[in-house]
C-alpha cells in the first residue's frame, strides 16, 4: 500500500523500490482497499530486501515493526525513516473485521505518506490541490 501511495502522490522525480523480509502476493484485501481509492496496485509485488542491500538510497523507510527489526542494515542508504504502522493482516477474526483493519492501516499510510511527501517538496503539482484527509 506505500509504494501505491507515493506512486499516486509523489512527482515523477521519485525512484521507488519496494521490498519485504518476507516478500510474497499482494494481498487481496490490500488491493480491494486501495481500489476504493481509486489505486490500482494489483501488479505490485514485493522483492526480497536482500535485493537492494548494497545500493545506496537517499532514503529507506520501514514501515513496520517486524521490519524494522529484521531488516538489514543498508550501509549505502542516506536518510532512515520508521514509521510504526500496524500489520492489517495481524489478530483479525473474520472478513469484516480484516477490511476494515486495512482501511485502517490504508488511511493511516494515506496521511503519513502526504505529510512525508509535501514535507520534502515532492508532491505532484494536482495532489496539492486535490488531496484531502480520510
Amino acid at each position: 500500500m506505500a509504494e501505491g501511495f507515493i506512486r499516486y502522490f509523489g512527482n515523477e522525480n521519485l525512484e521507488i523500490f519496494s521490498a519485504g523480509t518476507h516478500p510474497s502476493f499482494v494481498h487481496p484485501l490490500a488491493i480491494s482497499v486501495m481500489l476504493e481509492k481509486g489505486i490500482d496496485i494489483s501488479s505490485h509485488r514485493s522483492d526480497s530486501v536482500e535485493k537492494y542491500v548494497d545500493q545506496p538510497f537517499d532514503h529507506v523507510i520501514t514501515v513496520c515493526d517486524s521490519a524494522r527489526e529484521r531488516c538489514p542494515v543498508f550501509t549505502k542508504g542516506g536518510e532512515k525513516y520508521h514509521w510504526g504502522i500496524d500489520d492489517p493482516t495481524a489478530n483479525i477474526d473474520n472478513d469484516s473485521t480484516a477490511s476494515e483493519a486495512f482501511r485502517t492501516v490504508r488511511d493511516k499510510i494515506s496521511r503519513t505518506i502526504y505529510k512525508f511527501l509535501d514535507d520534502k517538496k515532492w508532491l505532484k503539482t494536482s495532489q496539492k490541490l486535490t488531496h484531502h484527509s480520510d
